[in-house]
C-alpha cells in the first residue's frame, strides 16, 4: 500500500495554548453551565453539566421547537382564556383576540412572554399537558436524559426541569430551523399592533451573536443560552442560576473563540488524490470519501492526514468501490478514520490490448516469412 501523507497547519500558532478548563476551572460564577460547540459536538467547558435545575424561560426554546415542527407559521390563533392574568413577563393576551402564531413565537422569545406560550401549547397540542408530552418526547429524541417538563413557559413547578447539557443539545437542535434562528437573531419586532424588543443583550454588543434565550425567577435564579458564531464555529453557551450571567458568556464564548478553531478533514465526494489504473481508457482514476468529517482544535496543532492506497489498480475499476482508508493524526495521536472509494468507472481498454495482439502477431509473421526466405535459399 502506498502512503500518501498530507500536513495541514493552523494559521495562528499560539505561544501558550490552555484550555477552556484550565483557564475557568475557578471563576465561573454559574452552579451548571456549558460551552459546547455545535458543530462537531465537542464540549470545551462543563460544570455540573448534568445536575438537574430549574430553567426558567429557557424552556421555551423548546416551546418553539416543538410548535414549529407542529405547526404552521401562518395559523391564526384564538387566544384562550387561560392565557389571561398568568404570572411574570407577559404579552398581555385577551381571551378571543386573534394573532398569528409567527408573531406568538416573537413574542414568547423576543419578550418572554408566558401567556404567548400557554396560547402556542393549546393551539398546537389541545392542551398544556398533551404539549408539555410532546415536549418531552422531543427532548427523549434529542438524547436529553435529565430533561422533564411539565409546562411550556418555565414557570417553577414540581417535576420541571433540565440540565446545561440537556439544554444546548435542544438550543443546537432549535438553531438548525431557519425560523427559530431569524426569530432570536431579530433584536425588535413590531407586529399586528404589538413592538417586542430581544431581552438578549449581547446582540448588541457582542460579535458574532446569533441568538439565545434569557430566563429568570426568583427559585431557578438567573438562566442563560446563548449561540454566536465566528470561522465557520457555532458555539452555544448555557449557564444555569448564575448571578454574573452576561460577563460569564462573554468570556466563556470568548475562549472558544480565541483557543479553538474548527478544521475540515475531508468532505463527502471531494477528490483527495488519484491512483494509477493499469490497462484503463483512463490513466488515473479519483479517490474520495463518502462523508464530511470537520473537528475542533486548539489553535497552532496539526492534522496529519494518511491516504493508505494501492500503488496501482487494473482496470476495470467501479466508482464507489473501496479504494483504500483515510487516517487522521493530531499530535501522532489517530482522531479519525474512514473509508476511501474510487470516484469514477474506469473500463478495460480493449484497442490497447488488440494492438499488443497485432504487434505480437506481426512478430509471428515476421519470423515465419524470415525462416521461408532462408529456406528457400537452401
Amino acid at each position: 500500500m502506498l502512503k500518501k501523507t498530507i500536513s495541514v497547519t493552523a494559521a495562528i500558532i499560539l505561544l501558550a495554548a490552555v484550555t477552556v478548563d484550565n483557564i475557568f476551572a475557578t471563576s465561573i460564577s454559574a452552579e451548571c453551565a456549558i460551552l459546547y460547540e455545535a458543530e462537531t459536538g465537542t464540549v470545551l467547558y462543563e460544570k455540573n453539566p448534568d445536575r438537574q435545575m430549574l430553567i426558567a424561560s429557557t424552556t421555551k426554546i423548546m416551546t418553539a421547537l416543538v410548535a414549529l415542527e407542529n405547526s404552521d407559521c401562518d395559523d391564526i390563533v384564538t387566544i384562550p382564556s387561560q392565557c389571561e392574568g398568568i404570572e411574570g413577563s407577559s404579552m398581555y393576551l385577551k381571551a378571543g383576540e386573534k394573532l398569528s402564531l409567527k408573531t406568538l413565537l416573537y413574542g414568547l422569545l423576543l419578550e418572554s412572554g408566558n401567556d404567548a406560550a400557554v396560547a402556542i401549547a393549546i393551539h398546537t397540542a389541545g392542551t398544556v399537558e398533551k404539549f408539555a408530552e410532546l415536549m418531552n418526547a422531543r427532548a427523549q429524541e434529542l438524547g436529553c436524559t435529565n430533561t422533564h417538563f411539565v409546562n411550556p413557559n418555565g414557570l417553577d413547578a414540581d417535576d420541571h426541569y433540565s440540565s446545561a447539557r440537556d439544554l444546548a443539545l435542544i438550543m443546537a437542535e432549535a438553531m438548525n430551523s431557519k425560523v427559530f434562528k431569524q426569530i432570536v437573531s431579530t433584536k425588535t419586532f413590531t407586529a399586528e399592533g404589538r413592538t417586542f424588543s430581544n431581552h438578549n443583550k449581547l446582540l448588541w454588543s457582542y460579535e458574532g451573536m446569533v441568538g439565545g434565550k434569557t430566563g429568570y425567577t426568583k427559585s431557578a435564579g438567573r438562566t442563560l443560552v446563548t449561540c454566536a458564531q465566528r470561522n465557520g464555529m457555532t458555539v452555544i453557551c448555557v449557564t444555569l442560576n448564575d448571578g454574573d450571567d452576561w460577563n460569564d458568556h462573554i468570556n466563556l464564548l470568548d475562549s472558544a473563540f480565541n483557543n479553538w478553531e474548527l478544521k475540515t478533514i475531508c468532505v463527502a465526494g471531494e477528490v483527495i488524490g488519484d491512483v494509477p489504473v493499469i490497462s484503463g481508457v483512463e490513466k488515473s482514476v479519483g479517490i474520495s470519501t463518502l462523508e464530511t468529517k470537520k473537528v475542533l482544535l486548539e489553535k497552532g496543532s496539526s492534522i496529519t492526514i494518511d491516504l493508505q492506497v494501492p500503488e496501482f489498480v487494473y482496470a476495470e475499476v467501479n466508482e464507489g468501490d473501496f479504494a483504500g482508508k483515510l487516517l487522521a493524526y493530531v499530535n501522532d495521536s489517530e482522531i479519525y478514520t474512514t473509508q476511501i472509494v474510487f470516484s469514477d468507472s474506469v473500463s478495460k481498454n480493449f484497442s490497447e490490448r488488440l494492438s499488443m495482439w497485432e504487434r505480437l502477431k506481426k512478430s509471428i509473421v515476421g519470423t515465419s516469412a524470415l525462416e521461408t526466405d532462408k529456406l528457400g535459399r537452401r
